[in-house]
């Protein structure tokens, strides 16, 4: 048997239940949880359903949330080679129907059944995925199979690992922008859990000028102490934001821009930052704005811009992220863990602080 939190009704509790623990069919793992990202959305999932984006299913209830799981290889499955009992791990929650010429060709985010094991689907054919991995990681044990599993250095902690969900987002979408050493990259709301996670993939990657917005000037001056002589701040509100790009870029603009804004931000602030894009210039969506963008097509065409939306990220490159940590290029030190037991997950929910915002990483340790 093990603990497990699930949903029984959406607005109701997560109730801690003793079920019984599963065992890995021969292509997957069970991993023991060791700490599981709480992401700041959750409670939006469990409390507004449908109101929230009713065309992302949720599993039918009752079902166990927890979307970045991290810890121990307890078993394996009789057909996994190279991963064993002992082995530490991040789990990435992303799962495909298993069969499809997008998962065969290792795609899983453009399968139809893409879902995120732990969090909700992607669509009308997510159910069979659900049934198929329905342990989250607010649990003591989770199977996944094992081509979802990252290894994981020793100077990576668990707690480290279950932020490896918004790095990973992070790290994909400025690849995207074709960003790296001598370019430079907006990350539209670089003090949130998700733009913070960005702005340290984008470091990592050696992105030589990143330009930062936010609301709050002292969270912006602690985003901008991380590397003082490549991140510059913004707080938005004071002058335009592509005006304010321009003049540090001597009117050329931006090589890439990432919008990381969260649901019930405003369509106009992503076309802010996008406006402060060079001739040729990407700009790539990971964030939450619903909001309709107002945006003329042929401006984008007369200055040859490209806008990508980018949804998650793969295992291959949850595995890159794993490496520039032990080389120490990836700074995972910059989070504040707020460790939670897993008895305390309804009152962690009700109670998250925005102080801090993306550098608080909050846990629950199972």
């Amino acid at each position: 048997m093990m603990r497990a939190a699930r949903l029984h009704e959406v607005g109701g509790p997560l109730l801690i239940e003793q079920i019984p623990r599963p065992g890995p069919r021969p292509t997957d793992v069970l991993v023991q949880v060791k700490a599981c990202g709480v992401v700041p959305n959750l409670k939006n999932v469990l409390t507004k359903w449908p109101e929230w984006f009713p065309y992302l299913p949720l599993p039918k209830l009752p079902a166990i949330f927890g979307l970045d799981p991290a810890g121990v290889v307890a078993e394996v499955g009789s057909q996994v080679r190279a991963l064993k009992p002992g082995d530490r791990v991040y789990v990435n929650p992303a799962r495909g129907c298993g069969s499809c010429k997008h998962c065969r060709g290792g795609e899983i985010v453009n399968c139809r059944g893409f879902t995120f094991a732990g969090y909700f689907g992607r669509g009308p054919m997510s159910q069979p995925v659900f049934e198929a991995y329905p342990y989250g990681g607010l649990a003591e044990y989770v199977t996944a199979p094992a081509t979802a599993l990252v290894k994981l250095p020793d100077n990576v902690t668990f707690e480290q690992a279950a932020r490896f969900g918004y790095i990973g987002t992070g790290y994909a979408a400025v690849k995207k922008t074709g960003a790296g050493p001598g370019r430079s990259v907006i990350i539209n709301g670089v003090g949130g859990t998700l733009g913070l996670s960005t702005a340290l993939a984008a470091l990592a990657m050696g992105v030589s000028r990143i330009f930062g917005t936010g609301r709050t000037q002292a969270l912006l001056d602690r985003v901008k102490a991380l590397a003082p002589s490549r991140v510059e701040v913004f707080a938005v509100g004071k002058r335009p934001v592509h005006e304010w790009v321009m003049e540090l870029t001597d009117g050329d603009g931006a090589d890439g821009m990432v919008d990381t804004l969260p649901p019930g931000a405003p369509s106009t602030a992503m076309l802010e930052a996008l406006k402060g894009l060079r001739r040729g210039g990407r700009a790539v969506n990971v964030g939450g704005v619903a909001e309709v963008l107002p945006l003329s097509v042929h401006w984008l065409m007369g200055m040859n811009i490209q806008l990508i939306g980018n949804c998650w990220f793969n295992t291959g490159e949850g595995q890159e992220l794993a490496e520039m940590a032990r080389t120490g290029t990836l700074n995972l030190a910059a989070f504040e863990h707020r460790r939670i037991p897993l008895n305390d997950v309804n009152e962690a929910l009700s109670s998250l602080q925005n102080e801090g915002r993306g550098f608080n990483n909050y846990v629950v340790i199972p």
